[in-house]
C-alpha cells in the first residue's frame, strides 16, 4: 500500500467512528417529554455476578427517587423513570443540555434462574439493586 492509501484509508475509518459516535449519542440522549409513552434515553448501568448474586448498578443523575420504578419479571429486571427539567430552568436561557431530559426505561435480561430483588439503595444519582439467586 503507498503512503497515501494508508491516509486515506485511517481517514475514512476516522470519520466513520465519529458519524457511529455521533449516532449513539443522539439515540442515548434524545431530548423527550416525561409525558411520552416511550422511553427518550437509557441509563447506562454495570452488571456484576457472584455465586450468590446479581448486582445491577444503573446510573441516574439527576432523577429524583420518587420517579423511579423497578420491575422484576421473569428473567428481566425493568428500570423505568423520568428526568425532569429543574423547575428554575422553566424561566432560563439554555446554552446547553447534555444530561438526558424526559422519560427512561432499561431492561437487563438476567441468568435464566429464580431471582429475587433483596436490596434497592439510591445514593447519589447511583441506584443499586441486589438480586439474590434462588
Amino acid at each position: 500500500m503507498k503512503d497515501s492509501e494508508i491516509s486515506g484509508w485511517m481517514w475514512a475509518e476516522a470519520c466513520q467512528l465519529i458519524e457511529q459516535a455521533e449516532r449513539l449519542q443522539r439515540q442515548f440522549f434524545r431530548i423527550g417529554s416525561p409525558n411520552e409513552q416511550s422511553a427518550a434515553w437509557e441509563p447506562p448501568v454495570d452488571v456484576l455476578e457472584t455465586d450468590n448474586e446479581v448486582l445491577i448498578c444503573i446510573a441516574l443523575p439527576g432523577v429524583a427517587a420518587e420517579h423511579i420504578q423497578v420491575m422484576l419479571e421473569g428473567d428481566v429486571v425493568s428500570i423505568a423513570g423520568a428526568r425532569l427539567m429543574p423547575e428554575q430552568s422553566q424561566s432560563a436561557v439554555i446554552h446547553r443540555l447534555e444530561i438526558p431530559l424526559g422519560r427512561f426505561e432499561r431492561r437487563i435480561r438476567l441468568p435464566k434462574q429464580s431471582m429475587q430483588l433483596v436490596q434497592s439503595v439510591f445514593d447519589n444519582g447511583l441506584l443499586s439493586l441486589t438480586l439474590q439467586k434462588g
